[in-house]
């Protein structure tokens, strides 16, 4: 099987979509002999900021000398990013021989699996296959029934900020919500967790209570921003003074935040992490696409958020790090999210929008989101691709002008690619 064989197998259209349920992959798993009972995890669920939290503790795990997993989605520029072992994506080699193995134990289930099933029983073969000593395994979406959760009790379940998204799946209010990702908190464990409203962490007390799970809540008390400019930023946590932190934005210090509470977890369980691993594990840490120089002449970032908080986190990143700029916007979305909510907030400081469709079936059209954002009263241009949008955005920026992107994590690695070329 050569790698494209491995990909189009994996995207093949005989693969439902998104079912939740936790059957398919148990079988499936099973079939193969049950890698994911060979690993110890760090499991990670949450609407926003699991992709961050989840680089940053791996870079530190990996600084501590462990060989470690990352498992992520969605990918920005190419599959193989979703499954890394010590910052090393899997190789063609390594994910079309695993695919062949995971294949006719597939093809022999009554019910097939779902691809993120597929994947996800992919990812666990090639972490065993590695040897890790610990995998951060990023959920899906949800937490109970998400294909990730067939794991048993992780060395730390890490639940990070809660918003509404996915709400035909998970319930319409932040507290239903919670109770999905919940579902990862497994009896005996441990819970990390981002601080919420009284509500929502009610519903974690509540799971732990009944599972006999230990609860940790992160310190945003101690945080402390110390400087911050577009190289990075430091700050003071937990009696900790500098640390250093490349990723940009108030709401990446809270993150960080969530991560020191989980090493403290994995430290009283017998990981070994010194304070100079956990300095340069944030240090070094790389998470694409998050508020994301990409250049400097015109000054171009590329955000991928498309909810209402991570909005909320991309106008407060403009008042900090953008005052008084002028920004010209580049932007497209899906259109099945709520995308109204996503430019009331940001208009007021562009000075032009440039639309483009994202790779995706589920796109809003270039032209179509054009015509909504005529309403703000700021010049709009359509865009036939992303290439031409980030062109276009450039030049109407002018070499001292700003671009930001922002919108569908589906267009992200385009713009990367050609923001950089």
């Amino acid at each position: 099987m050569t790698v494209q064989e491995a990909l189009t197998y994996i995207h093949s259209v005989c693969w439902k979509g998104s079912i939740p349920g936790l059957e398919r992959t148990r079988e499936l798993l099973s079939r193969m002999g049950n890698p994911e009972k060979r690993l110890r995890f760090v499991h990670i669920a949450g609407t926003n900021g699991k992709g961050s939290t989840a680089a940053m503790t791996a870079s530190i795990l990996r600084a501590a000398g462990c060989r470690t997993g990352l498992y992520t989605s969605p990918y920005i520029l190419r599959f193989h990013e979703r499954m890394q072992v010590d910052g090393r994506e899997i190789t063609d080699q390594e994910l079309s021989e695993v695919t062949a193995f995971v294949r006719p134990h597939a093809e022999a289930m009554a019910d097939h699996p779902t691809e993120f099933e597929l994947v996800s029983c992919i990812a666990f073969e090639f972490f065993a296959r590695a040897g890790c000593d610990i995998v951060v395994l990023e959920v899906g979406m949800g937490g109970e029934l998400d294909s990730t959760n067939v794991i048993g009790t992780p060395e730390a379940a890490v639940i990070t900020n809660i918003g509404l998204d996915h709400t035909e799946y998970l319930g319409g209010t932040l507290e239903e919500i919670a109770s999905a990702k919940a579902g990862i908190i497994k009896p005996g464990g441990t819970a990390v967790i981002y601080r919420e409203a009284p509500s929502v962490e009610a519903v974690f007390e509540e799971k732990c209570r009944a599972v006999g799970a230990r609860l940790v809540r992160a310190d945003f008390d101690s945080l402390r921003p110390v400087r911050r400019s577009l190289e990075g930023q430091v700050f003071d946590a937990g009696g900790r003074a500098a640390l250093e932190l490349p990723l940009l934005g108030a709401h990446q210090l809270k993150n960080a935040a969530v991560v020191l509470a989980a090493v403290e977890v994995l430290r009283d369980k017998g990981w070994r992490i010194s304070e100079q691993n956990i300095r340069e594990g944030l240090a070094s840490v790389t998470w694409p696409g998050r508020f994301e120089v990409l250049r400097k002449s015109p000054l171009f970032l590329v955000d991928g958020g498309h909810n209402p908080q991570c909005v909320e986190a991309l106008v407060q990143n403009i008042r900090d790090y953008l005052p008084d700029k002028p920004l010209t916007v580049l932007t497209g979305v899906l259109a099945d999210k709520d995308y109204h909510c996503m430019y009331e907030s940001v208009a007021p400081y562009a000075r032009a929008f440039v639309t483009v469709t994202p790779d995706s079936p589920r796109a809003l059209d270039a032209q179509e989101l054009a015509a909504y954002l005529r309403q703000f009263g700021k010049p709009v241009t359509a865009c036939g691709s992303v290439e031409a949008g980030v062109a276009e955005a450039a030049a109407q920026a002018g070499p001292a002008g700003v671009v930001l992107a922002y919108g569908s994590l589906y267009m992200v690695g385009a713009i990367r690619q050609a923001a950089r070329a």
